[in-house]
């Protein structure tokens, strides 16, 4: 059974070949330490690069542009440049790359409880 064929959530939870791929699926997009701060960012109100850079702590130049093409290529955010003087770019989430808002709420419903339990 290839994913397209798996309908629903419940589906594949009753596969666990299937419920494996597509955590896999959904790590290879996000994994890395900047990816999920930049789609933080950029969900929350920073589309330009220089502020995506300003809301993350220690990422470089370099890294953030690696990572944003990346997460361009995989479907989740969207490059829009603008023809003015200096040309403006600005990254928007796709309409998929919206859907990891709730991703981002448990993780960090998860965090805040796991550090009360550990502190």
């Amino acid at each position: 059974m290839i994913m397209s064929d798996l309908q629903t959530i419940s589906e594949i939870k009753k596969c666990p070949v299937q419920y494996v791929l597509a955590i896999n699926d959904t790590l290879n997009v996000i994994s890395g330490k900047w990816k999920l701060p930049i789609l933080a960012s950029i969900l929350y109100g920073n589309h330009r690069y220089k502020d995506i850079q300003a809301n993350i702590d220690k990422i470089t130049p370099r890294m953030l542009s690696k990572e944003l093409k990346e997460l361009e290529l995989n479907g989740v955010i969207i490059r829009n440049v603008y023809d003015s003087t200096p040309v403006r770019i600005e990254y928007k989430m796709t309409e998929s790359g919206k859907n990891i808002l709730s991703v981002l709420d448990a993780m960090v419903d998860w965090g805040v409880s796991h550090r009360k339990s550990t502190l």
